[in-house]
Parts: C-alpha cells; structure tokens; sequence
C-alpha cells in the first residue's frame, strides 16, 4: 500500500516535472500547443453536445422508469446521466488525444527528443518515426485504444444503473480507466522511437500501475476543463516521455 501511494505520487510530479519544462521553454509549449488548439474546439463541440441533449438520452435509455415515482424516476436518471457523460467523456479524450498525436506527430517527437536530451542525457539507438509512419502507427494503436476505450463505456454505462453504485464508484472507475488509456497513449512516441511494440508498452505500464495512475489521473481530469490541454497537453507529453523512461523504454 505504501509503495502504490508513492508510485502514485511520484507519477504526479513527473507530470508536474513536464509542466515546468515546457513552461520553461516557450518553444516547447508551441510545439505542442499548436496541435491541441485545433482539436480542442472539437472536443468540446462534442462535449458540449452531449451536455445539451444529455436528458434526452437518458429518459430515452430508460422508459421503463416513466411509471416510477418521481423520487425514484429522478434517482435513476440522475445516476445513468452521470454514467453517460463520464463515459462518453472518456472515449472523446481518447479520441481526442489520438487525433492530436496524429496531427502534431513531428512536434511531440521533437518534445519527446528534446525531454530525453535534457533530461535523461540521450537515448542512444532511438529509431527517427517521421510523420508518416507516426500517424500510420498512431491510428493503428488508438484504433485498438478507442475500441478498448468503447467496451468499458458500455460496462460502466450498465453500471450506472445500480442504485448508489452508479452514483458512487462508476465515476472514479471510469476516471481510473480512461488516465489508464490516456497514459498508454501519451507515452507512445518515447516507446515507438525505441522500437517497443503497443502490446508490450501495455505491459511495462501495468508492472508500474501506481505509477502510470498517479500520472495518468491528473491529465485526464486536467483535460476535462475547457481548453485547459493547451497547457497540460505539452506537459504531459514532457511527463509522458519520463514515465516511458521509468518503466523500462530506456533500457
């Protein structure tokens, strides 16, 4: 239990490390704000979409309560409300996150590059992707990514209608298990550049879940306000790129 509350504060402050390097140097924040610029508008165009029509949706997803009680009726959609919007939100920062590796591809392996220079000394043997071998291997693993990220929002959408439970534990799982996707996504570049298979960077993260968790969690409730990933986007890819380094893609 110790060890996991460390690892989870140490994977806190590597993301807080990425803020102060890209704050400290403008060109990194440029970089890798410019491609967050224009997938944020869409992000929250959809977020925002959902917010709007969100109580349709869910008194058509449950018609069998139009009889209930007021109390009840209420009660009900309250939670499955909740669970949709968490777990859309998921999959759009998936999605999201996806789309902007892809098209700031070069930018954040030239953050990736510049992180590992001042930071770790050089990685020798690291492979250049280039953008169209990025994008290529970028669309691949978020494909699987986002398909991984769609049967979780089905399970926790389910859940959302047990009384209590979907009121209460669904949403903090649902936050676990999107930082957990958004991590994997977030320290592709640094494994890619080594050659590292997304089978295997799944499974160097999860021999550091603590780790991966404690960084995970704050980007991914970061990126949930508005327009916020401008700033923390950057510093999650400087983060990112250490955490690939602490669970074995600098060996």
């Amino acid at each position: 239990m110790i060890t996991a509350l460390r690892d989870l504060g140490t994977g806190a402050r590597l993301l807080g490390r990425g803020l102060t390097l890209v704050l400290s140097n403008r060109s990194l924040l440029l970089r890798g704000a410019l491609p967050v610029l224009l997938t944020s508008v869409l992000l929250f165009a959809g977020l925002i979409t959902l917010a709007v029509n969100a109580d349709d949706l869910v008194a058509w997803a449950t018609p069998f309560a139009d009889d209930w009680s007021a109390t009840l009726r209420t009660a009900l959609r309250i939670g499955v409300g909740i669970s949709l919007v968490v777990a859309v939100a998921a999959v759009s920062l998936l999605l999201f996150t996806a789309l902007t590796l892809i098209v700031g591809g070069p930018f954040y392996e030239s953050i990736a590059e510049e992180v590992e220079d001042r930071e770790l000394g050089g990685v020798p043997g690291v492979q250049e992707i280039g953008w169209a071998r990025a994008a290529w291997i970028g669309l691949r693993d978020a494909l699987l990514l986002v398909l991984r990220g769609l049967a979780w929002a089905i399970v926790l959408f389910a859940l959302g209608f047990i009384p209590v439970l979907g009121q209460t534990v669904v949403p903090v799982l649902a936050v676990c298990v999107g930082a957990w996707l958004l991590a994997i996504e977030l320290t592709a570049i640094p494994f890619v550049r080594r050659g590292v298979s997304l089978r295997d960077r799944r499974r160097a993260l999860r021999g550091r879940r603590a780790l991966t968790l404690g960084f995970g969690i704050p980007v991914y409730l970061l990126c949930l306000i508005p327009f916020a990933a401008l700033l923390v986007f950057p510093a999650a890819m400087a983060g990112g790129t250490l955490l690939a380094h602490r669970v074995g893609a600098g060996r």
